[in-house]
C-alpha cells in the first residue's frame, strides 16, 4: 500500500511545511497503529477492518479525525468481524491535529525528555520521530494496548520506554514534559513530582473542553493558564471499563413527573454542542451525564448525575421553549441556566483564558478576574 502517500498528505492537512512535526507527520504510518477500529452509526458501533478493504482503511488512517479502538471493555483489535459494541469510547487514536497542538502548547524543545500517553502510540510515534525513541516513555493503564502498541512501534523501528500504569498515580522517572491526551481533575500530585525544575505539563479537565498548560514552580507546585483553544479526551479510567452511576437515575428520569416542572427562558441546548458552556457547567456540577434523543420534531435532553439528581427538557420544535423536569436531590437545569444567565449577561464565560495555579497536593485552582473556581 501506497502509506507514504497518505500520509504526506495528512501532514499537509495538519501543519505548514517548514513545521518541526511535518516529517514526523509524514513519515509516520498511522494506518499500522490502527488496523481496526469503531464506528458509530445510528447509537450502535459497527467493527471496521483495514485489511478487508484497504482503500477506506488508508481513507480513515490518514484524515485528520480520531478514531475509536475500545468501547467499554472492548477492544476493536481482539472482536468478532460483524460484531457490534455499545458503551462509551474508551480509548481511541486522537486526531493527529490535536495531537501536534498537545504538543506544541508543551513546548517541547530538541533536548526534552517527554511522558505521553499510550492509546494506539501513533501519539507516541510521532514524538518518537522528532526527538529519538530514547526521550520518549509512554504509558496506558490498559497493558493490552501497552503491549501492542509495542509490538507496533518496534515493527516501525521505533522503540521508546513503555510501562503499564495509572497516570494518576506514581510514574516511572522524571521529566521535563508531561503530555497527557486523557483527562483528568485535579492535577495528580504525582505529576509535580515527577516534572523536573521548569517542567511543563499540558492536559485537559475532565469533563471540560479546558487545556491546562502549566509550568512547575519552586514551591513544587505550578502555574499556567488555560489556552484559548478546546480540546476533549476520555476521562482516565482505573479498570477495564467507567463506572456507570447513572443507569438507575436514566431509567427513572425518561418518564417520571419531575419534582418541579418550568418552562425554560432559552431554547433547548444539548451541552456538549456547546464547548464553553459545557466547560463550566462542568466546574460548577461536576460528573454530569448528558443524553440526547429526537423523534420526529421532538427532541429531549437529559442531564443525569450518580447523586440522583436528574433533568429532563423537551421540545415539539426549534424555536419552542422547552418544558424542564427536575428531580433528585439537586436542580441541575437550574444551575445550567444559571450558566447560560452569565453567558447572556455578559457575552462570554471567564473559563477560556483563565489563569491556573496548582499546589503540591495537585489542588488546582482557576481565575479570570473576580470569578475563581478550585478543583
Amino acid at each position: 500500500m501506497d502509506w507514504e502517500t497518505h500520509a504526506r498528505r495528512l501532514a499537509a492537512d495538519v501543519v505548514r511545511p517548514d513545521s518541526r512535526w511535518h516529517e514526523p507527520l509524514a513519515g509516520t504510518p498511522r494506518h499500522v497503529f490502527v488496523p481496526r477500529w469503531w464506528e458509530n452509526l445510528d447509537g450502535a458501533w459497527e467493527l471496521r477492518d483495514g485489511t478487508a478493504d484497504p482503500e477506506a482503511w488508508m481513507r480513515a488512517a490518514y484524515a485528520d479525525r480520531t478514531l475509536v479502538t475500545r468501547v467499554g471493555p472492548v477492544h476493536a483489535d481482539r472482536a468478532e468481524l460483524g460484531t457490534t459494541a455499545e458503551g462509551k469510547p474508551t480509548s481511541s487514536s486522537t486526531l493527529p491535529g490535536l495531537v501536534v497542538s498537545m504538543y506544541r502548547h508543551a513546548m517541547i524543545t530538541d533536548e526534552s525528555r517527554v511522558l505521553v500517553t499510550t492509546g494506539t502510540g501513533y501519539g507516541t510515534a510521532l514524538l518518537c520521530q522528532r526527538l529519538g525513541d530514547s526521550a520518549v516513555t509512554s504509558v496506558d493503564v490498559d497493558p493490552h494496548l501497552v503491549d501492542v502498541a509495542s509490538e507496533r512501534l518496534t515493527s516501525i523501528g521505533l522503540n521508546p520506554r513503555m510501562a503499564s500504569t495509572d497516570i494518576t498515580g506514581p510514574l516511572p522517572g522524571s521529566f521535563d514534559r508531561i503530555v497527557s491526551t486523557v483527562s483528568v481533575r485535579p492535577i495528580p500530585a504525582s505529576w509535580l513530582g515527577a516534572l523536573r525544575p521548569g517542567g511543563r505539563l499540558v492536559t485537559t479537565i475532565a469533563g471540560t473542553g479546558l487545556v491546562l498548560v502549566a509550568d512547575k514552580t519552586r514551591d513544587g507546585g505550578a502555574t499556567g493558564r488555560i489556552a484559548p483553544d478546546a480540546a476533549g479526551f476520555m476521562r482516565t479510567r482505573h479498570g477495564d471499563d467507567y463506572e456507570h452511576t447513572t443507569v438507575e437515575v436514566w431509567e427513572k428520569a425518561q418518564a417520571a413527573d419531575g419534582d418541579q416542572v418550568s418552562t425554560s427562558r432559552y431554547p433547548l441546548l444539548y451541552v456538549p454542542d456547546s464547548w464553553e458552556v459545557m466547560s463550566m457547567l462542568e466546574l460548577l456540577a461536576p460528573g454530569i451525564d448528558h443524553r440526547v434523543t429526537q423523534q420526529g420534531d421532538e427532541r429531549t435532553v437529559w442531564m443525569l448525575h450518580g447523586d440522583g439528581s436528574w433533568a429532563r427538557a423537551t421540545t415539539a420544535g426549534f424555536l419552542d421553549s422547552p418544558t424542564v423536569h427536575q428531580g433528585g436531590p439537586r436542580r441541575l437545569w437550574d444551575v445550567l441556566e444559571k450558566v447560560r444567565h452569565r453567558l447572556n449577561r455578559e457575552g462570554g464565560l471567564p473559563v477560556y483564558g483563565a489563569r491556573v495555579s496548582i499546589d503540591p497536593d495537585g489542588t488546582t485552582t482557576l481565575t479570570r478576574g473576580s470569578w475563581k473556581a478550585t478543583l
